[in-house]
């Protein structure tokens, strides 16, 4: 077996850092002995931008906000889904992230980060959506591990009520929060549901071949 090869790493705000590693043609984010995110599983990040495009329908001009960089994956599904006309905002805290995108992850990247509908935000997303009021169709996080987070402790403020508050005030009527996490949470389904959102927990395969763990999508839409 080939040894894996540190490429980077990152800082993370208020948490430990990250670290890039190649193994053969395939690229992994880790957190100590943790894999975050690796190249050869992204079936469901692409899932949860291709299945919230599918609830948004026809809407003219959709803003979305996307709150994780990651490898990529969740804003290329969604920009190959969405027309010209659609607006993206990334909220990505590590900067070295970004950085691996434009660097060594380059190929992978497609110059996605480049493409005229996005707009790259360095910071936390928490401080986007409050800073929203009905601004967007959709807000999509796949961040840390999801409400069970790993990466930082000031992440689960996202997934507390008051997270979800906020994220109810910046969508627009009719709007869908969609969260990725590794793995189901009945409590936070049903803090979404307290929060008066229609909910719809949706089961999906890491990897594209319908193959890997098995993680989790809820789909929470405003009224």
């Amino acid at each position: 077996m080939k040894p894996r090869e540190l490429i980077g790493e990152a800082e993370v705000p208020g948490g430990p850092p990250l670290r890039l590693v190649r193994h053969d043609n395939a690229f992994i984010i880790m957190l100590d002995r943790n894999e975050l995110m690796s190249s050869r599983m992204s079936g469901s990040e692409k899932a949860l931008a291709i299945m919230t495009c599918q609830r948004l329908g026809a809407r003219p001009a959709p803003r979305l906000l996307i709150g994780g960089y990651g490898m990529g994956f969740t804003l290329r599904a969604a920009l190959a889904e969405l027309g010209r006309d659609a607006r993206l905002v990334v909220a990505e805290l590590v900067p070295g992230i970004i950085e691996w995108a434009r660097g060594p992850m380059q190929a992978m990247t497609q110059g996605c980060l480049d493409d005229h509908r996005v707009e790259l935000r360095i910071g936390d997303v928490g401080a986007e959506i409050a800073a929203g009021r009905q601004s967007y169709d959709a807000i999509l996080l796949d961040v840390d591990n999801g409400p069970d987070g790993l990466t930082r402790p000031a992440n689960d403020g996202l997934y507390s009520v008051q997270g979800l508050a906020s994220a109810h005030a910046a969508l627009k009527p009719g709007g869908v929060l969609a969260v990725w996490s590794a793995s189901p949470d009945r409590a936070f389904t049903q803090r979404l549901k307290h929060m008066g959102f229609r909910v719809e927990e949706v089961k999906v395969r890491a990897r594209e071949n319908g193959k890997g763990p098995m993680h989790t999508i809820w789909f929470a839409t405003a009224p």
